[in-house]
């Protein structure tokens, strides 16, 4: 017997390895871009909840709430406790009723959010 293992097969597509890590990086690159939209304010938060685009579908709800201005671990573990969400539950994984809950109570915070002035 020989020690010397043959080589795998190239097929026409590149190997799996290969195809794995392009797919992360090109899910990591549009998180990356919708977390900057979200923070930005271009984009709101409930309105991904609500689209469930492919890019969050296995991102947990703490980190896409996180990627709002001015929310912190502490303010999403409040609003998901409040809604009975975990917080590592996936985007993708909630029902649409928790969807609508969600992006409700998104909405309606949004308009109670403090407004900052001047101490000028």
């Amino acid at each position: 017997m020989s020690a010397v293992a043959a080589p795998a097969v190239m097929g026409p597509t590149a190997p799996q390895h290969l195809t794995a890590l392009a797919r992360a990086n090109r899910v990591r690159l549009a998180r990356a871009e919708l977390k900057r939209r979200i923070g930005s304010g271009e984009l709101s938060a409930a309105d991904v909840v609500l689209a469930n685009p492919w890019e969050v579908e296995n991102m947990t709800v703490a980190d896409l709430l996180a990627s709002q201005r001015r929310w912190g671990a502490t303010r999403c573990r409040k609003l998901l406790l409040s809604l009975q969400i975990s917080e590592t539950r996936f985007v993708g994984a909630l029902t649409e009723r928790q969807r609508v809950a969600l992006a409700d109570r998104l909405r309606a915070g949004a308009c109670r959010e403090p407004v900052l002035t001047s101490l000028l």
